[in-house]
């Protein structure tokens, strides 16, 4: 049932995160300004933040099964269309569609972890569902560049969908569900208590460091490093593999803790150590800033699936779905608008200040951060 989960969401991480390797056939086929081009590859993330709450409610009503085979049947079908279009107006409907379909997987996939997994070994569960997006990317990443042509990847990506929608039909079977436990809330989580409200609110702050570097680190490294942009690549890609890693590592470190939250804390208050020393030593010109910039891409990445866990475990199985739904939808809204944002204030100020102000939000994170009792 992992398995499946992160397949699920692993196939639609392809397209919505991995459309920005077919930019030059974009542009080349389509005659496309790099702008153009970035409103299109945009347009699977600007779907996926309508409807992810309404996914984790038919997750929360009628299972997950159905949740995650009708989004990816959704979207094999919109990204078959988008493969015969040759407008980019109807080019980024169709993929601002597919993007809204493929989010099924985003709050149905988390459900599947609090269903099937004891608490003792959620955590472990949760970080190897948030490895897909970074797996994603990395199949992205190694196959679209190599394809003929725009529509050959757009099918491509649309057969990958359908392949996972039809094992979810064939083998997934949703956890189990009984009558409410003593104790167990099937009201709104998020009447009486502000605990949901600040996990939300620190991971959207959280996000800003994880995209400040993964965003930037490339560019550091090429433009004030003089590195090779090859070289820098695989770097960065190593890096990504790295945080996958550590998602899972944090995720064993909540089991044994028996807590998402401490952790959760404390690796904020690392995290904003790690990007004050890397801001530091950018500003100063340092060399020590290479290898600090990739430590803190690392353990940005690290402790995503913390939150996650959280939430899924104080809504309860009733909201579990729509408040994943609601967790997803604010972290994607910090992810769309940390690179335009700190962009700005790199070209007036450059890397040292983004970085720090970075910083800076993950210490606010850790203290919004709620505590246990919350």
């Amino acid at each position: 049932m992992l398995s499946l989960g992160v397949a699920a969401q692993g196939a639609g991480c392809v397209f919505m995160f991995g459309l920005p390797f077919l930019i030059p056939l974009l542009r080349d086929r389509l005659d496309l300004t790099l702008a153009q081009a970035g409103v299109i590859v945009g347009a699977p993330s600007a779907g996926m933040l309508l409807t992810l709450i309404a996914w984790g409610w038919l997750a929360d009503r009628y299972g997950e099964r159905l949740a995650m085979a009708l989004g990816l049947g959704l979207a094999t079908v919109f990204l078959v269309c988008a493969a015969f279009t040759t407008t980019p107006g109807p080019l980024a409907v169709l993929l601002a569609l597919a993007g809204a379909s493929g989010a099924s997987a985003n709050a149905a996939s988390g459900r599947v972890v609090l269903g099937w997994f004891p608490a003792e070994r959620r955590g472990v569960a949760m970080g190897w569902r948030q490895t897909a997006q970074p797996i994603g990317v990395a199949v992205a990443g190694a196959v679209l560049p190599s394809m003929g042509g725009l529509r050959e990847a757009l099918l491509l990506m649309a057969g990958i969908c359908l392949v996972t929608g039809i094992a979810v039909v064939s083998m997934m079977v949703d956890p189990p569900r009984g009558p409410a436990k003593p104790g167990e809330r099937t009201d709104s989580p998020y009447k009486g208590s502000t605990g949901l409200w600040r996990i939300h609110v620190a991971s959207m702050l959280l996000v800003v460091p994880q995209f400040a570097t993964a965003t930037f680190a490339l560019t550091y490294l090429v433009a004030e490093r003089q590195w090779n942009p090859a070289t820098a690549g695989q770097l960065v890609a190593v890096a990504q593999f790295a945080g996958a890693g550590g998602r899972l590592l944090c995720g064993r470190w909540s089991d044994w803790a028996r807590s998402r939250l401490r952790p959760m804390r404390r690796l904020a208050v690392l995290n904003a150590s790690v990007m004050v020393l890397l801001a530091v030593a950018v500003h100063m010109g340092s060399a020590v800033g290479t290898p600090l910039l990739i430590v803190a891409l690392v353990i940005s990445m690290s402790g995503n699936g913390l939150a996650f866990t959280a939430v899924s475990e104080m809504a309860g199985p009733a909201w579990a779905g729509r408040a994943l739904g609601g967790q997803n939808t604010v972290q994607n809204i910090a992810a769309a608008t940390t690179p335009a944002v700190l962009g700005a204030l790199i070209t007036h100020t450059g890397f040292g200040a983004a970085f720090g102000l970075a910083g800076a939000l993950a210490l606010v994170a850790a203290f919004a951060t709620p505590s246990d009792a919350t």
